[in-house]
């Protein structure tokens, strides 16, 4: 029979061998196993939210002159609704659509308008705050102080994204109806800022707001936006934090997603488990405009997917630019909402998990 003091020799010895066997890591790497995620795991979220199937041109706005862009969908008592923006030659606003079957859309109106004597006079691009993350969640649009939120793009120049652009705040207390939105007398984020950085410092565009409910940040609001710099001619993805939907601070002082050249723009946040889902569009570091993902544990740190694009131009009506996701799962089959560029103008399209027009 071994004895006791071999025993403990033998466990000492073994646990020394496996401590040399382990490889060296440093600070940095301990630090960062926590925050990539793994190529499995990227791969796994490529396949659940991957949408093969293209349906097609689900919405043109009424008047087919003026140039739709970047939806933004949610759930309300049964009905779907989406706001939308329109650009018309002068600026943009910001319109809103409702669908019984997320397949057949109806423009219901405008709600954030052209405004005299104002910093945002003549642009007011919207995107509705605060939607449900979750995936395969009820996509429902919480209220915060009794109101529900909408941030946009904002600005006083007439033209396509012209002139000085900031964010700015609007809120209501109704969400379905097409109704003017109420905003705020300044904008919440601005190039001029203090705390800008070297890749938003000239130029802010597309926002989203998410609610932060385990506090990753340390604060329970927070805001992706699109930038350019002064010395950064390229579009990344930046980052900013709020307490109260008003006051907004930067959180990073680098860009949280970018390929240093094109675009890297238009994120929408999912929830899945523990793992968050960045759908984003990608343009002009490789030909044309196209839709992509990445992935974080924490919202600040994230993972570019390196595969195959989630949609890319192949049809008609998107041999342009297929780009400026949403993308939701109802009901076991994901929808991926895109802006359409191609021979029918500038279009609302669909990609889907399951084949709807064969089913």
């Amino acid at each position: 029979m071994i004895s006791i003091k071999k025993l403990l020799l033998f466990i000492f010895i073994f646990f020394q061998l496996q401590v040399i066997a382990q490889p060296i890591q440093s600070s940095s790497d301990a630090k960062n196993r926590s925050t990539i995620v793994s190529k499995s795991t990227m791969k796994s979220i490529y396949n659940e939210i991957k949408t093969p199937y293209k349906y097609g041109i689900v919405f043109k706005h009424p008047d087919s002159s003026k140039l739709l862009d970047s939806p933004t969908i949610f759930f309300e008592n049964g009905i779907w609704y989406m706001t939308y923006i329109v650009f018309d030659g002068k600026g943009y606003e910001t319109w809103m659509a409702q669908s019984k079957d997320l397949l057949n859309w109806k423009s219901t109106g405008k709600i954030l308008s052209f405004s005299p004597d104002t910093w945002d006079a003549n642009q007011k691009a919207g995107y509705m705050s605060l939607v449900d993350i979750n995936w395969g969640g009820n996509y429902t649009v919480e209220k915060f102080n009794d109101k529900y939120w909408m941030s946009y793009l904002g600005g006083k120049t007439v033209g396509y994204e012209a002139g000085v652009l900031g964010v700015g705040m609007s809120s209501n207390a109704i969400v379905t109806k097409p109704m003017e939105w109420q905003t705020q007398a300044k904008p919440i984020l601005l190039p001029s800022d203090s705390d800008a950085s070297w890749f938003d410092n000239k130029t802010i565009y597309k926002s989203l707001v998410i609610r932060d409910r385990e506090k990753l940040t340390h604060h329970p609001f927070v805001m992706y936006y699109n930038a350019k710099g002064d010395t950064a001619k390229y579009e990344s993805i930046g980052m900013a934090v709020s307490d109260d939907m008003i006051s907004w601070k930067r959180f990073t002082k680098d860009p949280v997603l970018t390929k240093y050249k094109g675009i890297c723009g238009d994120a929408q946040i999912a929830k899945m488990n523990n793992l968050y889902v960045m759908f984003y569009f990608g343009a002009f570091w490789k030909p044309g405009a196209f839709e992509r993902f990445a992935c974080s544990y924490d919202l600040v740190h994230w993972t570019n997917w390196e595969g195959d694009d989630l949609v890319t131009p192949s049809e008609p009506y998107d041999n342009q630019y297929a780009h400026k996701p949403w993308v939701i799962k109802w009901k076991g089959v994901v929808y991926h909402f895109y802006t359409a560029v191609g021979k029918e103008g500038r279009v609302l399209a669909l990609a889907t998990s399951k084949d709807l027009k064969n089913k």
